[in-house]
Protein backbone atom coordinates (compact mmCIF):
# COMPACT_ATOMS: atom_id res chain seq x y z
CA UNK A 1 0.00 0.00 0.00
CA UNK A 2 1.23 3.40 -1.02
CA UNK A 3 0.86 6.19 1.68
CA UNK A 4 1.59 8.54 -0.81
CA UNK A 5 -1.68 7.48 -3.52
CA UNK A 6 -3.92 10.09 -3.21
CA UNK A 7 -7.03 7.73 -2.99
CA UNK A 8 -5.71 6.83 -0.05
CA UNK A 9 -5.15 9.98 1.42
CA UNK A 10 -8.23 11.41 0.44
CA UNK A 11 -9.90 8.22 1.87
CA UNK A 12 -7.70 8.75 5.20
CA UNK A 13 -8.58 12.70 5.61
CA UNK A 14 -12.52 11.65 5.24
CA UNK A 15 -12.19 9.42 7.77
CA UNK A 16 -10.46 11.47 10.32
CA UNK A 17 -12.78 14.54 9.56
CA UNK A 18 -15.61 11.91 9.95
CA UNK A 19 -14.09 11.19 13.59
CA UNK A 20 -13.70 14.35 14.13
CA UNK A 21 -17.14 15.09 13.76
CA UNK A 22 -18.51 12.10 15.73
CA UNK A 23 -15.98 13.46 18.51
CA UNK A 24 -17.51 16.26 19.11
CA UNK A 25 -21.27 14.46 20.25
CA UNK A 26 -18.79 11.53 22.13
CA UNK A 27 -16.08 10.10 23.43
CA UNK A 28 -13.81 7.45 21.14
CA UNK A 29 -15.14 3.86 23.64
CA UNK A 30 -18.56 4.78 21.98
CA UNK A 31 -18.42 5.82 18.59
CA UNK A 32 -18.78 2.30 16.34
CA UNK A 33 -17.26 1.38 13.38
CA UNK A 34 -20.54 1.23 11.36
CA UNK A 35 -21.34 4.88 12.36
CA UNK A 36 -18.11 5.82 11.56
CA UNK A 37 -18.01 4.53 8.09
CA UNK A 38 -21.51 6.00 7.60
CA UNK A 39 -20.47 9.54 8.18
CA UNK A 40 -17.13 9.17 5.66
CA UNK A 41 -19.12 7.60 2.91
CA UNK A 42 -17.12 4.17 2.76
CA UNK A 43 -17.72 1.06 3.51
CA UNK A 44 -16.76 -1.34 6.09
CA UNK A 45 -14.04 -3.17 4.11
CA UNK A 46 -12.61 0.19 2.84
CA UNK A 47 -12.30 0.90 6.79
CA UNK A 48 -10.64 -2.36 7.67
CA UNK A 49 -8.00 -2.24 4.80
CA UNK A 50 -6.62 1.04 6.23
CA UNK A 51 -7.59 0.43 10.46
CA UNK A 52 -8.27 -2.18 12.79
CA UNK A 53 -10.43 0.14 15.12
CA UNK A 54 -11.52 3.81 15.61
CA UNK A 55 -8.53 3.88 17.98
CA UNK A 56 -6.45 3.40 15.54
CA UNK A 57 -7.54 6.66 13.28
CA UNK A 58 -7.87 8.27 16.31
CA UNK A 59 -4.03 7.75 16.82
CA UNK A 60 -3.44 8.37 13.41
CA UNK A 61 -5.06 11.66 13.59
CA UNK A 62 -3.36 12.36 16.80
CA UNK A 63 0.13 11.40 15.50
CA UNK A 64 -0.01 13.46 12.50
CA UNK A 65 -1.76 16.70 14.07
CA UNK A 66 1.29 16.25 16.70
CA UNK A 67 4.18 16.61 13.83
CA UNK A 68 2.43 19.40 12.36
CA UNK A 69 2.47 20.78 16.11
CA UNK A 70 6.46 20.07 15.84
CA UNK A 71 6.83 22.02 12.77
CA UNK A 72 4.69 24.77 14.27
CA UNK A 73 6.98 25.14 17.60
CA UNK A 74 9.98 24.41 15.92
CA UNK A 75 9.42 27.26 13.57
CA UNK A 76 10.84 30.35 15.76
CA UNK A 77 14.22 28.16 16.59
CA UNK A 78 14.79 28.11 12.88
CA UNK A 79 14.98 31.82 12.85
CA UNK A 80 17.60 31.77 15.56
CA UNK A 81 15.25 32.19 18.48
CA UNK A 82 16.87 31.87 21.80
CA UNK A 83 15.06 30.99 24.84
CA UNK A 84 17.64 32.39 26.87
CA UNK A 85 16.85 35.82 25.73
CA UNK A 86 14.14 38.00 24.91
CA UNK A 87 14.38 37.86 21.19
CA UNK A 88 11.28 36.44 20.35
CA UNK A 89 9.33 37.78 17.40
CA UNK A 90 6.07 37.72 17.13
CA UNK A 91 5.93 36.86 13.22
CA UNK A 92 7.69 33.80 13.62
CA UNK A 93 5.66 31.81 15.68
CA UNK A 94 3.60 29.16 14.19
CA UNK A 95 1.89 27.45 16.79
CA UNK A 96 -1.15 29.79 16.68
CA UNK A 97 -1.43 28.80 12.84
CA UNK A 98 -1.36 25.31 13.47
CA UNK A 99 -4.02 25.46 16.17
CA UNK A 100 -6.12 27.32 13.26
CA UNK A 101 -5.35 25.24 11.45
CA UNK A 102 -6.76 22.12 13.49
CA UNK A 103 -9.13 24.32 15.23
CA UNK A 104 -12.14 21.92 14.82
CA UNK A 105 -9.87 19.04 16.65
CA UNK A 106 -8.48 21.96 19.60
CA UNK A 107 -12.55 22.69 19.79
CA UNK A 108 -12.62 19.06 21.32
CA UNK A 109 -9.58 18.19 23.31
CA UNK A 110 -9.92 21.93 24.74
CA UNK A 111 -13.52 21.44 25.58
CA UNK A 112 -14.47 20.59 29.20
CA UNK A 113 -17.30 17.78 27.99
CA UNK A 114 -14.57 15.71 26.61
CA UNK A 115 -12.38 12.94 28.48
CA UNK A 116 -9.02 14.54 30.26
CA UNK A 117 -7.42 12.18 28.28
CA UNK A 118 -7.26 14.02 25.36
CA UNK A 119 -5.59 17.21 27.42
CA UNK A 120 -2.84 15.22 29.29
CA UNK A 121 -2.25 13.47 25.51
CA UNK A 122 -1.57 16.92 24.35
CA UNK A 123 0.18 18.07 27.63
CA UNK A 124 2.66 15.03 26.96
CA UNK A 125 2.87 15.92 23.44
CA UNK A 126 3.72 19.77 24.44
CA UNK A 127 5.97 18.91 27.30
CA UNK A 128 7.93 16.95 25.20
CA UNK A 129 8.32 19.59 22.47
CA UNK A 130 10.03 21.40 25.29
CA UNK A 131 12.21 18.96 26.02
CA UNK A 132 13.42 18.32 22.97
CA UNK A 133 14.29 22.06 22.10
CA UNK A 134 16.80 21.08 25.27
CA UNK A 135 16.81 24.47 26.78
CA UNK A 136 16.55 25.01 30.44
CA UNK A 137 18.76 23.89 33.46
CA UNK A 138 20.54 20.88 32.88
CA UNK A 139 19.18 19.61 36.30
CA UNK A 140 16.91 16.83 34.58
CA UNK A 141 14.61 17.31 37.90
CA UNK A 142 13.82 20.96 37.63
CA UNK A 143 13.75 20.24 33.81
CA UNK A 144 10.15 18.27 34.23
CA UNK A 145 9.08 20.88 36.19
CA UNK A 146 10.11 24.01 33.84
CA UNK A 147 8.83 21.63 30.80
CA UNK A 148 5.06 21.64 32.26
CA UNK A 149 5.36 25.48 33.47
CA UNK A 150 6.06 25.99 30.03
CA UNK A 151 3.26 23.45 28.34
CA UNK A 152 0.65 24.64 30.92
CA UNK A 153 1.61 28.53 29.80
CA UNK A 154 0.95 27.35 25.88
CA UNK A 155 -1.94 25.09 26.60
CA UNK A 156 -3.78 28.10 29.15
CA UNK A 157 -3.32 30.88 25.96
CA UNK A 158 -4.76 27.94 24.07
CA UNK A 159 -7.54 27.23 26.31
CA UNK A 160 -8.34 31.08 26.39
CA UNK A 161 -8.01 31.71 22.72
CA UNK A 162 -10.95 29.10 22.89
CA UNK A 163 -13.23 30.17 25.30
CA UNK A 164 -13.05 33.38 23.38
CA UNK A 165 -14.18 31.25 20.54
CA UNK A 166 -10.94 31.57 18.60
CA UNK A 167 -12.06 35.39 17.52
CA UNK A 168 -8.71 36.45 18.40
CA UNK A 169 -6.40 37.35 15.16
CA UNK A 170 -3.13 34.65 15.10
CA UNK A 171 -0.82 37.52 15.14
CA UNK A 172 -2.65 38.61 18.71
CA UNK A 173 -1.94 35.18 19.87
CA UNK A 174 1.73 35.36 18.74
CA UNK A 175 2.48 38.60 20.45
CA UNK A 176 -0.05 37.12 23.46
CA UNK A 177 2.62 34.23 23.63
CA UNK A 178 5.89 36.61 23.48
CA UNK A 179 4.33 38.95 26.25
CA UNK A 180 4.26 35.35 28.25
CA UNK A 181 7.64 34.46 27.10
CA UNK A 182 9.27 37.86 27.37
CA UNK A 183 7.51 38.12 30.74
CA UNK A 184 8.92 35.20 32.41
CA UNK A 185 12.62 36.07 31.38
CA UNK A 186 11.94 39.27 32.94
CA UNK A 187 11.70 37.68 36.41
Amino acid sequence: MNKNDLRIVKTKQTIHKALLFLLKKKPVPQIKITELCKEASINRGTFYFHYQNVDDVLQELFEEIMHDLQVSYDEPFKKGFDINGIDLNPNSVRIFDHVKKYENFYKIVLSEDVSMKYYYMLFNEICKLIAESDYGENDVHLNKYFHSYNANAIIGLLIQWYLNDFKDSVDDMNNQLVKVVTFKMKL
